[in-house]
């Protein structure tokens, strides 16, 4: 599962978590008869109605930019392989030193 995707899955389980605990609390047979209650509970599930299309939206707009970085980072791979294997050549380099340095502390 892609970061993305776990994050997707995340936040509509949470926005459905909170969905279903606000009806519950709403449609206690008690809190029926209350017309103010009533009102507060058809706004409450129009607004988590928006909610949800808002956390699917997020998630569609994180994946999309996910994918878009990733074709980024694949073509600049492709079109400049030796630049990029010179930089993790170097940053290795760097790194084996600074653990040497360390052991021999």
């Amino acid at each position: 599962m892609t970061p993305s995707h776990h994050f997707k899955a995340v936040a509509d389980s949470l926005v459905e978590d909170l969905a279903d605990d606000v009806h519950n609390v709403l449609s206690v047979r008690e809190l029926e008869s209350q017309p103010q209650l009533k009102a507060l509970r058809q706004r409450v599930e129009a607004k988590l109605a928006i909610a949800r299309e808002l956390a699917a939206e997020k998630g569609r707009v994180a994946a999309d930019k996910a994918k878009q970085a990733a074709s980024s980072a694949n073509a600049y791979a492709h079109a400049e392989p030796w630049k990029l294997a010179t930089g993790a050549l170097a940053a290795g380099v760097v790194l084996g030193w600074l653990l040497g340095r360390q052991s021999d502390e």
